[in-house]
């Protein structure tokens, strides 16, 4: 069936966001990803199905941050989201999430492998 495709999306736990809140700021990674790359050919594929995502959680900015440096470094579409702190966080912005691919599964997971499993 060809090679699998699948987006993963990378939330930090040390925020301690709402249920809610996680929720949302995974949707914004994955959303923003795809719409900044509508006519990349792995988007293309991923939306013609199967759609598979995969969330993650890591436990500091700097573990967030890493996958998400690494995967624009190995060519993969990818996408860091920013919350404004308006509503969370004391007013203090905070990057919150991270979507990387759809791409290849086995070129994400070079990447994700590391963080736990939500």
């Amino acid at each position: 069936m060809g090679n699998p495709m699948k987006q993963v999306l990378v939330l930090r736990t040390d925020l301690r966001m709402r249920r809610g809140k996680e929720i949302a700021q995974g949707a914004h990674a994955s959303m923003k990803v795809v719409l900044e790359n509508l006519d990349h050919p792995d988007v293309v594929a991923w939306l013609a199905g199967p759609v598979a995502k995969i969330a993650l959680g890591v436990d500091s900015e700097e573990e967030l941050l890493a996958p998400y440096a690494k995967a624009r470094e190995k060519g993969l579409i990818a996408a860091l989201i920013t919350d404004a702190g308006r509503t969370d966080f004391g007013g203090v912005p905070a990057h919150t999430a991270i979507a990387i691919g759809p791409a290849n599964a086995e070129r994400i997971d070079e990447i994700t492998g590391h963080p736990k499993l939500r």
